[in-house]
C-alpha cells in the first residue's frame, strides 16, 4: 500500500471503528489515540520518503493524470502532514485530562478524526476539485464539533462561521467552474503545464481574485477575518485547539499552491492586493489583540494578525521569503495549538480565562506556568526561540527581495505581538494574585499533552538551521513548479 495514502486512510479507519466501538469514554479516548498515533507514525514514513526521494505520486486505481485521482506529496506537503499528526496526537492525549460526557456520547472522537482525515486530505490531493472536497470534509466536521452539545454562544458562533465558509465554498467552487470552462483540467500538474499557454491576463486576474477571496475567507484574512474571532473562542479548548492550529493553515497552503502553479505570471497588482491584505491582517489583528481581556480571545485575534506575516511573504514570491513563511507557519502550528490548550487549563484552575479572574499562577502551578511560557514566549518572538527565527526568516526574505517596507512592517507588529504576549503573561501568571485561588488541578494528561507540544518548540529552535533547510528546498520546490509536473504526469510536452 502506498504511503501516501495512509494519512487520509488511517484516521478515517480510526472513524469508523470508533462509530461501532461501545461508547465507553475510556475506550473511545484510547482508540482515538492510538489511531492518532498510527497517523503520525505514517506521517513521518511519508515525510521520510518524500525527503529521499523527492516527490511521491500515486494515482488512485491505476488511472493515469490528468484523469483519475492523484495524490501527491512534495516538500510542504509531507511537512504539514506531519504536523498535523503531531496536533492529532496532543489533542486525542489532552482528551484524558476530561471530555464533556455528552460531547463523547455524540460523536466528538471520530469527528476530531474525520476533521484530521480533511486536513491530511487537502494537503495531498493533486486535484483543485478534491481540494473543495477536503475543504467541504473539513467544514462539516468542524461545524459539528463547534455545534456539539450546543450553548447560546456556541451556536452563535457555529452559523457565523458556517455561513462565512459556505460563501468561501460557493466563491470557490465559481472558480472551479471558470478555470474547467476555460482549461478543460482541473489537475494541478496538468493546469501548470497548460495555464500559462491557454490563461490571458483578463481571465488570470478574475480567476486569480476569486480563489484569493474564497482562500482568504479561510485562513482568516482581512477583511475577511471577523468570523474567525467570533467563534474560535467559543468551543471547548481541544476543539478550539485543533481548529487554530490546522485549519486556518490549509487555507494558507491553498494560496501558496495555487499561487505558485497557477498565477506566478500574474500583474503585480494581484500581489499588491495580496500585501496590502496580509498587512492590514497582521495590524489590526495585533491591535485588536491588545484591546482585549480574555486569554482565549487574544489568542483569536493574535492567530489572525500571524497568518499575515505567511501571506505577506507569499506576496514577494521569492524562494527565500516563501522559505520564511513555510518556516513560520510550521512554528505556528505547533504554538497556537498548545497555547488554546493552555486556556484549557486555565478553565480548570480559575473556571475562567477572563484576565481579572487569573493572575499568580506563576506560584501556584510553577511546572504549568513554565511550559506556558515556552509557547507564549516563542509567539512573541524571544530570542532565541523558534517564533523569533521564524519572524528573522521572514524579514530577511522580505529584505533580500527589495521589500523593505514589508520586512519593517513585520518588525513593527512583531513589537505589537510582544508587547499583547508580555501583558497577558503578567497578568495571568505573574502578577501577584492573594485574592483568587486555583479551584482544580490542571490535570496530568492535559499537562503531557501541553509538555510534549513545549518540547516540539524547543527542538524546532535547536534544530533551526536544518528545518530552515527543509522549509528552503520546500520552497524552492514551490517555484519551479516543471519538478512538480514531471513528477505527477511523467514529462512536459
Amino acid at each position: 500500500m502506498s504511503l501516501l495514502v495512509l494519512p487520509i486512510l488511517v484516521p478515517l479507519t480510526t472513524a469508523a471503528i470508533l462509530m461501532l466501538a461501545p461508547t465507553r469514554p475510556l475506550l473511545q479516548r484510547w482508540i482515538a489515540q492510538i489511531g492518532s498515533v498510527l497517523l503520525l507514525v505514517a506521517s513521518i514514513a511519508l515525510f521520510v520518503s518524500v525527503e529521499r526521494d523527492g516527490i511521491q505520486v500515486l494515482q488512485i486505481a491505476g488511472w493515469a493524470a490528468p484523469f483519475g485521482i492523484t495524490l501527491v506529496a512534495d516538500l510542504l506537503s509531507a511537512m504539514l502532514v506531519l504536523a498535523a499528526g503531531v496536533v492529532g496526537v496532543a489533542i486525542t492525549a489532552a482528551a484524558f485530562a476530561g471530555v464533556d460526557p455528552r460531547r463523547e456520547a455524540f460523536g466528538y472522537h471520530p469527528l476530531i478524526q474525520i476533521l484530521l482525515m480533511g486536513v491530511a486530505g487537502a494537503f495531498l490531493t493533486g486535484d483543485l476539485f478534491n481540494l473543495y472536497v477536503w475543504f467541504e470534509v473539513m467544514l462539516v466536521a468542524s461545524f459539528v464539533l463547534m455545534a456539539l452539545h450546543r450553548t447560546g454562544a456556541q451556536v452563535a458562533a457555529a452559523f457565523k462561521y458556517v455561513t462565512i465558509n459556505l460563501i468561501a465554498s460557493s466563491i470557490f467552487l465559481t472558480a472551479l467552474g471558470l478555470l474547467y470552462g476555460a482549461a478543460g483540467t482541473l489537475n494541478m500538474a496538468d493546469l501548470a503545464r497548460a495555464w500559462p499557454a491557454i490563461g490571458t491576463p483578463g481571465i488570470d486576474v478574475v480567476l486569480a481574485v476569486l480563489f484569493l477571496i474564497a482562500f482568504s475567507i479561510k485562513a482568516g484574512l482581512f477583511p475577511l477575518f471577523f468570523w474567525l474571532p467570533a467563534s474560535y473562542h467559543t468551543p471547548p479548548a481541544a476543539i478550539g485547539a485543533v481548529f487554530a492550529g490546522l485549519l486556518t493553515k490549509v487555507g494558507v497552503y491553498a494560496l501558496m499552491r495555487i499561487f505558485t502553479l497557477l498565477f506566478q505570471d500574474a500583474p503585480p497588482a494581484l500581489f499588491m492586493l495580496l500585501l496590502v491584505m496580509s498587512a492590514s491582517t497582521m495590524v489590526i489583528g495585533l491591535v485588536a489583540a491588545l484591546n482585549e481581556r480574555d486569554f482565549r480571545r487574544i489568542l483569536s485575534f493574535n492567530l489572525v494578525g500571524h497568518i499575515g506575516y505567511t501571506t505577506a511573504s507569499l506576496s514577494v514570491l521569492t524562494p527565500a521569503a516563501l522559505a520564511g513563511a513555510i518556516f513560520y507557519v510550521l512554528h505556528h502550528i505547533v504554538v497556537i495549538t498548545n497555547l488554546f490548550l493552555i486556556s484549557g487549563v486555565l478553565l480548570r484552575l480559575r473556571r475562567t480565562t477572563d484576565m481579572a479572574g487569573l493572575g499568580g499562577l506563576y506560584r501556584s502551578q510553577p511546572v504549568f506556568a513554565g511550559l506556558a511560557m515556552v509557547s507564549i514566549f516563542s509567539l512573541a518572538g524571544v530570542p532565541p526561540l523558534s517564533g523569533f527565527l521564524g519572524k528573522l526568516a521572514i524579514v530577511e526574505g522580505t529584505f533580500a527581495a527589495g521589500a523593505y517596507w514589508v520586512g519593517g512592517l513585520v518588525l513593527v507588529v512583531g513589537l505589537l505581538t510582544l508587547l499583547s504576549m508580555a501583558r497577558t503573561w503578567e497578568d495571568a501568571f505573574w502578577r501577584t494574585s492573594t485574592h483568587m485561588r486555583d479551584m482544580g488541578t490542571p490535570g496530568t494528561p492535559l499537562l503531557t499533552a501541553i509538555g510534549a507540544l513545549s518540547v516540539v518548540t524547543l527542538a524546532m529552535t535547536i534544530g533551526a538551521e536544518p528545518l530552515f533547510d527543509l522549509t528552503s528546498r520546500a520552497a524552492q520546490q514551490l517555484m519551479q513548479r516543471d519538478d512538480y509536473v514531471r513528477a505527477v504526469l511523467g514529462g512536459l510536452p
